[in-house]
């Protein structure tokens, strides 16, 4: 945000405003705040007047940053822009980038597999990607509402039952079911039948 003249006539730097936040899973005294200009500032309790580090992620406010839930290293964020961006923490430029042709109020990554997240859009779609099968194109996309009457706000994965729940502008909440190929469990080396699904989601 450029200077602005304050009272007394001398210009005044102020910041925009947050649009989002998110702890660190594990280092609680971490979080990250996405901002209206596009900022993703990483920043901790512990101090109050600087940030940890800042990168311009997005060109559009920033809607949602969410960490992977097998490692919290890796986090996404989407953003009024039309992309979904895959980052690592400590790295300026994204890992992978996905444009969804409309403004993107929500992603969440899913807490069965390391590999796949979801995204809703203002045009009433649901994106499911898996970057273990493809790491360029959603494996499913699924319109949930008209775009001409309502906009998917937020969603969600259960993190028992294989669904995702969206939201709406119009205060509804949509269930889907995630089909059988969407959330496929990976299988242990023939040599290693003993380690257990979060290790293997984790190798990935």
């Amino acid at each position: 945000v450029p200077p602005i003249p304050g009272p007394d006539g001398t210009m005044v730097t102020v910041n925009s405003c947050g649009s989002c936040i998110c702890f660190h899973p594990e280092r609680k005294e971490i979080f990250m705040v996405g901002t209206e200009d596009g900022m993703i500032h990483t920043c901790s309790l512990k101090y109050n007047r600087n940030y940890v580090r800042s990168v311009q992620g997005h060109h559009m406010p920033v809607y949602r940053i969410h960490y992977n839930l097998y490692n919290n290293s890796i986090y996404a964020s989407c953003s009024g822009d039309w992309r979904v961006k895959i980052w690592e923490d400590g790295r300026d430029e994204p890992l992978f980038m996905f444009e969804l042709g409309s403004p993107v109020g929500d992603v969440k990554w899913a807490p069965y597999s390391s590999t796949v997240f979801a995204a809703c859009t203002a045009d009433g779609k649901v994106y499911v990607f898996d970057l273990n099968v493809n790491k360029y194109r959603p494996i499913c996309v699924q319109a949930v509402v008209s775009k001409k009457t309502k906009k998917l706000t937020r969603l969600d994965f259960n993190s028992r039952l294989p669904v995702i729940v969206c939201g709406d502008t119009k205060g509804t909440c949509h269930v889907l079911k995630l089909s059988p190929n969407l959330r496929v469990m990976v299988k242990p080396p023939k040599k290693a039948q003993n380690i257990d699904q979060r290790t293997l989601q984790i190798m990935k």
